[in-house]
Order: structure tokens, then sequence, then C-alpha cells
């Protein structure tokens, strides 16, 4: 069986990402515009409707404007913007989040791609809060690392340019990042993750981390047992992998070029203080890779076609 695939805005970085995925598979017919007609909205809205599947890589205003195009009731949408991510009416596009996620996708015909950052933050988190390992009320904080590319041309173009920025420099200090209200949604934590996000100058590549008192909740768990319950969450997952949390070092490319996320446990058992730490590539399950996995499950094709890991 094929399939016909329209990615609107296929010249930006993740366009190009899920292309390069999509290349010589005989299950998927791309429909292409033109670079004349790329910005033409008459012809946009004939490939929109005239595509099984549409994956949108645009800004979060064009996206939304990409969605109003459609006409028809047959077209299913992944968006890669932030447009979507807490709207109603919109599935999650992350299908390990919880246990019948997956399933949820399958069947959706509107499908929000997660952000690079909430990918790490969610797949850390997530099973711990939904066990009662972490309180539902506690104030967590998360700090991440991304490669430039996450900033898209605008960003890559400044730290490939003749003056690039500092080795590594942290923003959003406002504490307002725009992915924040997803982080804390898909979460379900009481209150909004403190987020400290910072670009380094490395092309690709991230790490995301959370610090974690266990020795402060009222459970007292051990890192073991937050280990334990990152391994039964994502024990039938291709895509996201446990770590020994031993390692000497973690390193930001270490999953860089590959659809794969890693997980590690690392900590003080003394202390009763844990690190958790999420290795991912912005561009693979941070953002092409993920378009892809959810383009494969609700297509009904094997969910990891296409995908390196």
């Amino acid at each position: 069986m094929s399939v016909t695939l329209f990615i609107d805005g296929a010249a930006g970085t993740t366009g190009l990402e899920i292309r390069e995925r999509m290349a010589g598979r005989s299950d998927v017919t791309l429909i292409e515009l033109h670079n004349s007609r790329r910005k033409d909205s008459a012809a946009r809205a004939e490939a929109l409707n005239d595509s099984d599947f549409v994956i949108l890589c645009l800004p979060d205003d064009a996206a939304r404007e990409a969605v109003s195009l459609i006409r028809n009731d047959r077209t299913r949408v992944i968006d890669a913007s932030t447009a979507h991510r807490t709207a109603d009416g919109w599935t999650y596009g992350f299908p390990e989040l919880e246990p019948f996620q997956a399933a949820a996708i399958a069947e959706a015909k509107r499908v929000s791609n997660p952000g690079c950052y909430p990918t790490g933050f969610l797949a850390l988190i997530r099973p711990l809060v939904r066990s009662g390992v972490i309180p539902v009320d506690w104030a967590v904080c998360v700090n991440a690392v991304s490669g430039y590319s996450g900033g898209g041309k605008a960003m890559i173009a400044d730290f490939e340019g003749v003056n690039p920025p500092s080795a590594a420099h942290a923003y959003a200090l406002g504490l307002a990042h725009k992915h924040v209200p997803e982080m804390q949604k898909h979460s379900r934590l009481a209150h909004p993750p403190i987020f400290m996000p910072s670009v380094a100058n490395t092309y690709r590549g991230m790490i995301v981390e959370i610090g974690l008192p266990l020795n402060m909740f009222t459970r007292r768990p051990t890192l073991h047992v937050c280990e334990a319950v990152l391994r039964e969450a994502y024990a039938d997952s291709k895509v996201v992998r446990i770590a020994a949390g031993d390692d000497k070092v973690v390193q930001i490319e270490d999953d860089a070029g590959t659809d794969r996320m890693t997980l590690r446990v690392c900590g003080n058992p003394d202390t009763g203080q844990a690190r958790l730490i999420a290795t991912l590539d912005n561009l693979g399950k941070g953002a092409g890779g993920a378009a892809v996995q959810n383009f494969n499950i609700m297509a009904g094709f094997d969910p990891v076609a296409g995908l390196s890991l």
C-alpha cells in the first residue's frame, strides 16, 4: 500500500530531515511543489487537499493557516510547529508518553509533533509522575542544551557565519519559553517547570537534565527505583533506551545523527540526590524523526520505518 504525503515547508531544516527519511520508500508518494509555487496559497491548498497525509514544517501562524486551507475530512495532519501542542482536538504526538498514546495517534486526524526539549523532559519525568515517585506538586527544574540547528536557518547562519556566538549561551532568562505550557500540560505537573535552556556551538544533539532530591520525597525513592520505573515504561520501545547511570561523561553528541533517545538515572545514593539525563538529536527524535514515527503509526506502517536507531 502506498499513501501520498505533502511536506508543507519541505525546504526548511525539519522538512529536509523528513524528506531524507522518506527517500527510497516505496510505500510513500511525495507530493511536491516547484520552488516558484511553494508560497502560492492556491498551489499549497491544492496539495494539502490532494494528500492523504500532510506534515507541516512551518512557523506557528503559517501552520494554523495551512490547517484552515484543508477543506476535506480525509487529509490527516502532523504539525511540527508549536501551534497545536496544547490545543483541543489535537493528539500529542509522543507515542511513548502514555501506554495508550500510540493507539491514540494511530486513530487521530490531527497530531501535534512534540518540541525537542519537551521530548527529553517528558520522557524522563512523566513515568515518574505517573507512578507517584515524583509528587505532582513538586517544583521541577530542568536544564537543557541544544545544538544550534534547533534555531532554524537564522541561528544556523549566525553560528556558521564569520563571527559566530560564544561556545554556549543561555537564553529564555525570563522563564517564559514557549515550550513550558507543553511541558506542564503533558507531564501533568501542578506547576510550570523552571526551564533553563541554552545553545551550544555544535550543529545537532541535545542533553536534557532534571535534578531531584529523592531524600525529600515522602516515599524516599532510590536511584534503583527511578531506573526501574523508566525501564518498565519503555520496555517495548525501539526508540527509547535506558543506559546505565555509571557513565563518566555524557556528551551532547551521544545520540546525534539518530532518531533514538537515551535515558540515564545518575546520582549519589548516599545523599539521595538524582540526575535524570536524556540525550537525543534535536532534529531526530526531537523533530524530523518524531514526525516520521508519527506518520508511520498513523499510516499503519512499521513505526520505525525510515528511522536511524
